[in-house]
C-alpha cells in the first residue's frame, strides 16, 4: 500500500514537471504530450470506483446541455439554413461543463487509459482499463437516461422546445448500423484528438473544446453519451423503442468511438513515440527500486 501510495506521488510529481515544460515551452514534442497524457491515464485507472461512478453520473447528466441548449436556440430561430449552424454551437456546452469540470465522460477514457495499456501491456493494466471503461460507461449511461426522463416529463420546457429536442434527437436513430458506425468512429476520433490537444492548449482549452465539438454537431456525427441524451429522449416520449436504442444507436456508436477513439489516436500516436518510450522504460528498469 505504501508503495502504491508513493509511486502514485512520483508519477503526480513528474505530471507536474510535465505541465510545467509544457507551458513553458509552448509547442512541446510528441514524446512530452504522450507522457501528460499517460500519466492522466494511469492516475485515472487507480481511482476509487464509487468516485469514478459518480463523477461519470454527473458528466451524464451536465452533457444533456448538449440537447438542452441547441433545443432553446433551434425554437427561436427561423427556418433557414445557417440556423443550423448556430444551433450546433451549442452542442458544445455540454461538453465545456464535462471536460473543464473534470468529470468522466467514456470517449475521454478511449485515449487515456489506454497509453498506460500501451506502456505496460500486461493483464493487471488490461482489467483496470475494462474495469475503468465499465465504470464510466455505465455512469454515464444511467446519467443520460436519467435527464432524458427529467427533460421529457418535468414540464420544465415549452412546448416548441420539446418540439426542437424530438427534431434534433431523430438524427441519433434515424441511420442503419453501418452508417452510425462510420459516423461514431469520427466522433470518436475527433473527441480523442481533442483529448491529446489540451495539454498543448491550456489557455486554449474552451476554444478548443468548442470547436472540436461544434463539428462533431455540425456533421451530425454520433457520440456515445451525448447521443444518448437524444436517444432515451425518443424513447422516454414513445418516439423509438428500447431496441432502437440499443441496436440503432447505442451499439455501433459504442463500436464506433472506441475504435475512433482507441485505435485512431491512441495506438497511431503512441506508434511515434515508441521508441523513446521503449528507450525510457529500458533506462529506469536498471535503477533500483
Amino acid at each position: 500500500m505504501a508503495r502504491d501510495k508513493n509511486k502514485r506521488a512520483e508519477q503526480e510529481a513528474r505530471r507536474d514537471e510535465l505541465l510545467k515544460e509544457v507551458s513553458d515551452i509552448g509547442r512541446p514534442d510528441a514524446y512530452v504530450l504522450h507522457e501528460v497524457i499517460r500519466l492522466e491515464g494511469d492516475e485515472e485507472l487507480r481511482r476509487n470506483g464509487l468516485a469514478l461512478f459518480l463523477s461519470a453520473f454527473a458528466a451524464g447528466l451536465s452533457i444533456a446541455l448538449s440537447l438542452i441548449v441547441p433545443g432553446v436556440l433551434r425554437s427561436h430561430l427561423p427556418e433557414a439554413d445557417w440556423a443550423k449552424i448556430v444551433s450546433s454551437m451549442g452542442y458544445a456546452v455540454g461538453f465545456l461543463v464535462v471536460v473543464l469540470g473534470r468529470q468522466q465522460l467514456f470517449t475521454e477514457n478511449t485515449i487515456t487509459p489506454v497509453l498506460p495499456l500501451l506502456h505496460d501491456r500486461s493483464a493487471k493494466t488490461a482489467f483496470r482499463v475494462v474495469r475503468l471503461w465499465l465504470i464510466v460507461l455505465c455512469g454515464n449511461i444511467l446519467g443520460t437516461l436519467a435527464i432524458a426522463t427529467v427533460m421529457a416529463h418535468s414540464g420544465a420546457f415549452e412546448p416548441p422546445v420539446l418540439k426542437a429536442f424530438a427534431e434534433i434527437s431523430h438524427d441519433a436513430i434515424a441511420n442503419e448500423f453501418w452508417a452510425t458506425f462510420v459516423k461514431a468512429v469520427f466522433a470518436g476520433w475527433m473527441i480523442a484528438l481533442m483529448v491529446w490537444f489540451l495539454p498543448a492548449t491550456a489557455s486554449a482549452a474552451p476554444f478548443v473544446i468548442l470547436l472540436m465539438t461544434w463539428l462533431v454537431s455540425l456533421c451530425s456525427l454520433a457520440h456515445i453519451v451525448a447521443g444518448s441524451v437524444e436517444a432515451f429522449y425518443l424513447v422516454v416520449t414513445g418516439a423509438a423503442t428500447m431496441n432502437d436504442y440499443a441496436l440503432k444507436f447505442f451499439l455501433p456508436t459504442l463500436l464506433g468511438n472506441t475504435f475512433g477513439g482507441a485505435a485512431l489516436v491512441g495506438v497511431l500516436n503512441y506508434g511515434q513515440v515508441a521508441p523513446e518510450v521503449e528507450e525510457t522504460k529500458a533506462v529506469e528498469g536498471e535503477r533500483p527500486d
